[in-house]
């Protein structure tokens, strides 16, 4: 079985992707699906609910869910510090109902938050999720008054979803509620393997299945800013050839590659 995603190499995810069929069935899928369905619809009826798409595995297999269960309102945030690659893939395949919330951050405030670049530690990755994430969803709440926002957090990933139950009110005043908070790694590549749903290019990029979905700048495990340069030149050069019109590091790195 994979491990939390942060400690489980990018190898063994794709190993496990392909060899799914063999680890989980499509009966599985469908019973798991079931059940969590009728959860949902338990759990919110009467509510005004909508749901979090990232665009990332877990958030496409709640949408899927959330839909069979009634709920057709999304919303998604993101930053001006994207891959474009990645903002093109979600103007293709995010939800009809999703709305897109921009809450800025351009290079501009990278350069005046270097600690911000490529964390090395959870502290400084978790701001990420604050600041972009949680401030979108903050502001997405309110102006709809919901009383529940769905997430795609699931234990397996060391996500926190609650203390006795998969419901929990944040100090923003979110009422947040992971109906796939016991879904295992294996059962969630399932439910998009059996469904052919359409992932995005982050995952076919270096160590994409350990890093998920993010900024570029917000790129995790690179060991250090130099070898994050490389990864997120390997991506797109142009990010980093923009980026070194106003980051040190990144112009440092232009010059030692001659791009």
């Amino acid at each position: 079985m994979l491990g939390k995603k942060q400690r489980t190499d990018n190898g063994a995810w794709l190993e496990t992707l392909k060899n799914i069929e063999s680890l989980v069935s499509l009966k599985e899928v469908e019973k798991l699906t079931t059940e969590t369905v009728k959860a949902i619809k338990k759990t919110v009826k009467g509510k005004k609910s909508a749901y979090a798409w990232s665009g990332g595995k877990d958030s496409i297999v709640l949408g899927h869910v959330c839909e069979s269960a009634g709920i057709h309102e999304s919303m998604i945030g993101v930053c001006d510090l994207e891959y474009p690659a990645f903002i093109q893939w979600i103007q293709e395949n995010k939800p009809k109902s999703c709305e897109v919330i921009n809450v800025g951050l351009n290079l501009e405030w990278l350069a005046k938050n270097p600690k911000m670049l490529f964390p090395q530690n959870s502290a400084v990755a978790a701001k990420w999720f604050s600041i972009v994430q949680h401030r979108a969803q903050q502001l997405y709440y309110k102006s709809k008054g919901l009383d529940f926002l769905l997430l795609g957090r699931r234990r397996a990933d060391g996500n926190y979803v609650g203390r006795k139950s998969n419901i929990y009110m944040a100090g923003n005043g979110v009422t947040r509620y992971s109906p796939l908070s016991e879904w295992s790694h294996e059962q969630v590549l399932a439910y998009c393997h059996y469904h052919k749903l359409p992932m995005p290019p982050i995952y076919d990029w270096h160590s994409g299945y350990v890093c998920g979905t993010h900024p570029w700048p917000a790129r995790q495990y690179t060991k250090n800013e130099d070898n994050g340069w490389k990864e997120v030149f390997e991506i797109d050069p142009d990010i980093v050839r923009e980026a070194a019109t106003v980051l040190p590091g990144a112009k440092r790195y232009i010059e030692v590659v001659g791009a």
